[in-house]
């Protein structure tokens, strides 16, 4: 090759080596062995173990040494240079590869703006910036409809070794996603000023969400939900509107705590068992509800009590609170009962009348 080429060559060399992070040796060996796999491509009868070649990384030339002996055919500069320039790229692509998988890993449990690029059988390929990412079925939103180039957030649950090398995983059923639209959405939470305790969650349809604050003057639910619903209504606009989120204020008091989780269900009791001593018992709250709240205590399906058992830890067994219907009962006799006694009063009065109308009578008739 012509010295001019040659000092290009490794010019161009060392520029994408600093550039890229890519070391010069690493690149030149690995240029090295692709030259003499090109050529045993041309020579198949060779034992390629007894073959080398030299690389200089002053010049770029390449020398095919055969025990020592150059048997570099003619024209093998050609071929040396298109080799190298390809085992460049690829060295390239693969550094670049490794320092965005890097980039992300330092990402995983955050969430991100995305737009679906195409389908790969039930998967969806997700364009996410510098690279793809891959939101397998688990991770999709049973009832949500997806569509090319729709713009959407999703979360970044972790790297995960595949078929092709390491491999972007993002999800819009991770709980994560529904936090750090939060934290997108509400300053306070953002600040750390407001805490989410807790998320249960069935993607697409319902989730409940327990919020905390220990500052004086900042109401949590009050805050995630802004003013006129406006915050929370752009978290449930990025999920299309197919999903309805309840934000409770979490206690420590847990006979409190699980009635606030039982929203939109009100005038609760519960009673919590006592807990067992020296194991790991399932904790159970037993929740009175009044017979007209039992609907939206339990829910369409259980859903309502099934989210507040996950949100709680605790199982939930819902009972009708038979104390209320008594005192509703007593309560309306003690106001019937006294238009019983003016009726009855009325009704004496009325009999006595017609005794006295019935004497006067007699009286008239004997006159």
């Amino acid at each position: 090759m012509p010295a001019v080429q040659r000092s290009e060559f490794l010019l161009a060399l060392n520029q994408v080596a600093n550039e890229r992070g890519v070391d010069v040796e690493v690149v030149l060996d690995t240029v090295k062995n692709a030259i003499l796999a090109a050529y045993k491509k041309d020579h198949p009868d060779i034992e390629l173990e007894e073959y080398s070649t030299t690389l200089d990384k002053n010049t770029g030339e390449a020398t095919i040494l055969h025990k020592e002996k150059n048997v570099t055919p003619p024209g093998f500069g050609r071929i040396a240079a298109q080799t190298a320039r390809q085992v460049i790229l690829q060295k390239i692509r693969e550094k670049e590869k490794e320092a965005i998988i890097a980039d992300y890993k330092l990402r995983v449990g955050t969430i991100v703006n995305g737009m679906i690029l195409r389908f790969a059988g039930p998967n969806i390929i997700v364009d996410v910036g510098k690279t793809e990412a891959l939101m397998p079925i688990p991770d999709q939103i049973p009832n949500e409809k997806y569509h090319l180039n729709q713009r959407l957030a999703v979360y970044i649950s972790e790297i995960r070794t595949g078929l092709k090398g390491d491999e972007i995983i993002v999800s819009r059923s991770n709980n994560g996603l529904l936090e750090g639209l939060f934290k997108r959405e509400v300053p306070e939470v953002a600040k750390g000023s407001v805490v989410i305790k807790n998320i249960a969650r069935e993607p697409g349809a319902r989730s409940k969400v327990a919020v905390f604050s220990n500052q004086q003057g900042i109401d949590p639910v009050g805050s995630c939900v802004g003013q006129r619903g406006v915050r929370v209504q752009a978290i449930i606009q990025e999920f299309g509107g197919v999903e309805k989120i309840d934000i409770i204020q979490w206690q420590d008091d847990a006979k409190s705590y699980i009635a606030q989780a039982l929203s939109p269900a009100k005038n609760v009791r519960v009673e919590l068992d006592k807990p067992v001593k020296g194991a790991e018992a399932e904790k159970v709250a037993h929740v009175f509800v009044p017979v007209d709240e039992l609907s939206l205590a339990i829910g369409r399906d259980g859903q309502n009590v099934r989210l507040a058992s996950k949100l709680t830890d605790y199982r939930i067994e819902i009972e009708e609170d038979k104390t209320i219907k008594k005192e509703e009962v007593v309560s309306k006799e003690e106001k019937v009962s006294p238009l019983r006694q003016g009726s009855e009063g009325k009704a004496k009065v009325s009999k006595g009348e017609e005794i006295k109308t019935e004497e006067k009578k007699v009286e008239n008739k004997s006159t």
